[in-house]
């Protein structure tokens, strides 16, 4: 096996553990349920279809982890302008801004990129087909701690509703 596939496989390992510790006790003692929280934050159990995360963690290694980092992490000085007055590739790790945009808005950006809007990134849509997005997106959203995924979760549902 690569060190790529081992560090996604190594990922998504680790972001299911993590995931699955919601039974765990937090850091004022009290016992978490999982599935009673989920209900009531009004927030479902994530995706958690492997094959597609693998799938899409293959893709975001092939095609995003030059420029966004191996672990989604970003560029370190992704908040500081370059000498064009662009910024660097942000961290996709659920440290900074990418879970404030709905799906249909990080689909968009994928497929058209940034470049119209003064970023730096490329458009993807002629090398990611929908499925290929979907399964990257599947791969990201894994790789966001719990708080930021329910966030994200309902900025979703309310993008959808308008």
């Amino acid at each position: 096996m690569s060190a790529i596939f081992n560090i996604v496989v190594l990922g998504i390992i680790g972001s299911l553990w993590l995931a699955g510790c919601d039974n765990s006790v937090s850091s004022n003692s009290q016992p978490q349920a999982d599935q009673s929280a989920s209900t009531k934050t009004g927030v479902p159990p994530r995706n958690q279809d492997m094959q597609q995360i693998l799938r899409g963690g293959r893709l975001y290694q092939q095609n995003c982890a030059a420029c966004h980092g191996k672990l989604a992490q970003g560029a370190s000085n992704w908040r500081q302008r370059d000498e064009e007055g662009k910024f660097p590739p942000p961290p996709l790790d659920g440290s900074a801004h990418t879970w404030h945009h709905p799906t249909a808005q990080l689909v968009e950006i994928i497929k058209n990129g940034t470049r119209d809007r003064g970023g730096n990134m490329p458009a993807w849509k002629d090398r990611l087909g929908d499925q290929d997005i979907a399964d990257v997106l599947a791969w990201i959203k894994a790789q966001w701690p719990d708080d930021i995924y329910a966030q994200w979760y309902r900025n979703d549902q309310r993008a959808k509703n308008r």
